[in-house]
């Protein structure tokens, strides 16, 4: 028996997120079906580092399982590839040892998220990225960003839903955003994310390009640990699971 670890690419357009759901098209769901017909019917589980919900994308979503086959990695990487549907991609397929866990061996997390901010929408980007019509500040925006950078209780900026026991405290190593035309990316990385925390602060920011508050009032969000004190969680084509990094 040996532990795989698998980088995974997905378009998370056509799936109701990672997890598994027994009614519905999820990104486990595939991945299992294809270990499954590899393990002639016999059920493999996969551990994932984290969930995307639905309509979400993955640059570097990590998983691993046990096999008892012996298959070199490249073998792994091509039997996968060819089961599994368009919109999911095995990357890289590595050995490592049952210490390793997809999810709590994880130091680092990085998350992108793509505002299309023209008049006009694009149709080809609409499960790519969120479309926001109005004006935006990017100097205040970058401002706030480093607000947001450090660690910090991050309360308000997590899903009243979330299902996460313990504490909301998580480190910022970089917030930062930057126009390229008329699409800006956002880029998170961080010790780890709480449910729905990168789309829940994009939200926020664009409420502070547009004027509707000042990048200062990202150190009242964060010391109020209120989720109602900040807006809406925004859509989530614009989201993407860039890359995980581990510890060597």
């Amino acid at each position: 028996m040996g532990r795989l670890k698998c980088t995974i690419i997905y378009d998370g357009s056509g799936f109701f997120g990672f997890q598994f759901q027994p009614t519905k098209r999820t990104v486990q769901g595939e991945l299992e079906k294809a270990l499954k017909q590899i393990h002639k019917g016999e059920s493999i589980r996969l551990q994932a580092s984290g969930r995307t919900d639905a309509g979400v994308h993955a640059k570097g979503q990590v998983i691993h399982f046990d096999s008892p086959l012996d298959i070199p990695e490249l073998g792994w990487k091509r039997a996968m590839n060819t089961i599994l549907p368009d919109d999911v991609y095995i990357d890289r397929v590595e050995r490592v040892t049952d210490a390793f866990h997809a999810r709590y061996s994880a130091v680092e997390k990085e998350y992108h998220y793509f505002v299309w901010n023209a008049e006009e929408p694009d149709v080809f980007k609409r499960n790519y990225a969120y479309y926001f019509s109005y004006n935006l500040d990017m100097e205040k925006m970058q401002k706030a960003c480093r607000y947001l950078e450090g660690t910090h209780d991050f309360t308000t900026f997590s899903s009243a839903k979330a299902t996460t026991k313990g504490t909301k405290i998580r480190t910022i190593y970089q917030a930062t955003c930057n126009r390229k035309g008329a699409e800006i990316e956002f880029i998170f990385r961080g010790s780890g994310f709480l449910y729905n925390m990168v789309r829940i602060m994009v939200s926020v920011l664009l409420d502070i390009g547009q004027g509707r508050r000042n990048p200062t009032d990202i150190e009242t969000l964060l010391d109020g640990k209120n989720r109602q004190l900040a807006g809406k969680t925004i859509a989530p084509q614009g989201l993407y699971l860039w890359q995980v990094k581990y510890d060597k």
